[in-house]
């Protein structure tokens, strides 16, 4: 059975308004496509809503196997009882992708003979179980393992567990039923350290059964803590080389930013050939790694950071407050503005380049950014005034520079990028004249 699993701001009204103003001129377009985390065949999503010390963490992630054998073992900060854990709704997650997915837009010239090219450049966008035995109490102590809460929500039968030390926790998980990889021990250890406790989940397979969701759902959980921090170590021990992770950071003050890792932003605000419009998932793959190869494997990309308030181009709506709700916001108050500012994070990692969990600081900087990809259509029907010659002979230029552009970005051959262009034929003389001259 192959099944997909989930894993893994009215205060400044006034200073938004006019970002949002400013950002239109620069934005606007007609968006054609998105580039969203369906690109990835391995790509977990992670929602954190975080607000001071309070912190609602949805995790989902793709999962293939047998459901009887998936299990889940989560470091957190504290102790989490049954009232702080929820399914969530799989939904919400494809609402925060698709809201937040960088995006392709498309424009299109007029007739350089009804306004000055110039103009237009001028104007022109720029680029649960019970309590255990006596016996199971004693075998639990000489394995350093405590169950601090035991408890179902929706098809999950969840413990939190406290250890001292990790060779013992690993026992512990493969004698209650926990298919864990090998080696779990080594990465248990620093969590251990550091006094984390774990959430541990596997599926009931009857409340599964009785659900009819044809995969499992996200889990949710909220919490307070100083820490702020996802840990990824443990998703290592299964990997197939690198993985993909998306994370929707959710906050009412600005961008979130990693402390310990180098955030580098997607390349944007280019403009790239038409052709990219039927071939625009290819191209930001290959431009993604390409990027991810240029900075040396150790980065993580910010592909959008926004106000969920509005969006310019949207390549979905904005959550509305009962979707931002079931995302984890519990900051909003009654005001029609949605103080919630997102930052999605996409990290590609595997334990030579990423060593450390990932460790996040909430900022004040409100500065908008996507990752957004720009063509442009030429006018294309021949017109015999001034401003149409040099036109004609700027469009080549510019599809040229584009060409070269797309090289650049995804290390595709220019001699083939070049033979998919239809290029604009900017002299006004028949077309045989160009083998048997005049």
């Amino acid at each position: 059975m192959k099944l997909s699993r989930t894993l893994t701001l009215l205060g400044l009204v006034l200073l938004f308004l006019l970002i949002s103003m400013n950002s239109a001129a620069a934005f606007c377009g007609f968006y054609v496509a998105k580039a969203d985390s369906e690109l990835y065949n391995q790509a977990s999503q992670v929602i954190i809503a975080r607000d001071g010390k309070r912190t609602v963490l949805t995790m989902a992630n793709d999962y293939q196997g047998e459901v009887n054998d998936f299990a889940m073992v989560v470091p957190v900060p504290v102790i989490l009882t049954e009232e702080q854990v929820k399914v969530g709704e799989p939904k919400i997650i494809e609402r925060l992708d698709a809201f937040s997915a960088p995006r392709l837009v498309e424009y299109f010239d007029e007739d350089p003979c009804t306004r000055s090219y110039l103009e237009d450049e001028l104007f022109r966008t720029p680029a649960a179980p019970q309590a255990a035995s006596e016996m199971k109490e004693s075998r639990n102590n000489a394995l350093g393992v405590t169950v601090e809460e035991a408890f179902s929500v929706g098809e999950y039968d969840i413990v939190i567990l406290s250890a001292k030390e990790s060779s013992g926790l690993e026992v512990w998980l493969r004698e209650n039923g926990y298919k864990i990889p090998n080696g779990a021990s080594e990465i248990l250890r620093p969590y251990i350290q550091q006094n984390l406790k774990f959430f541990v989940a596997k599926v009931n397979l009857t409340e599964y059964e009785n659900t009819g969701f044809k995969s499992l759902r996200p889990l949710m959980m909220a919490y307070e803590s100083p820490k702020f921090m996802l840990p990824i170590r443990l998703g290592m021990l299964n990997a197939q080389g690198e993985q993909d992770l998306i994370v929707y950071l959710l906050s009412p003050k600005g961008q979130v930013e990693l402390t310990n890792y180098r955030t580098v932003k997607v390349p944007s605000d280019v403009e790239i050939p038409e052709f990219i419009q039927q071939e625009f998932a290819p191209f930001y793959k290959a431009m993604f790694t390409k990027s991810y190869e240029r900075n040396g494997k150790k980065v993580a990309f910010v592909e959008y950071a926004w106000n969920m308030a509005n969006c310019d181009p949207c390549s979905a709506q904005p959550l509305n407050r009962e979707e931002l709700e079931k995302a984890g916001v519990f900051w909003l108050n009654n005001s029609r503005f949605n103080n919630v500012f997102i930052t999605r994070l996409h990290v590609r990692y595997q334990r030579d380049n990423f060593p450390e969990d990932l460790k996040f600081q909430e900022t004040a900087n409100n500065q908008l950014f996507q990752g957004r990809y720009i063509i442009r259509h030429p006018f294309r029907e021949k017109r015999g005034c001034d401003a149409a010659k040099s036109y004609y002979q700027s469009v080549r230029e510019r599809q040229d520079k584009e060409a070269i552009t797309l090289s650049r970005l995804t290390g595709w051959n220019l001699y083939d990028i070049r033979k998919k262009i239809n290029f604009v034929e900017f002299e006004n003389v028949p077309w045989w004249q160009r083998i048997f001259g005049s």
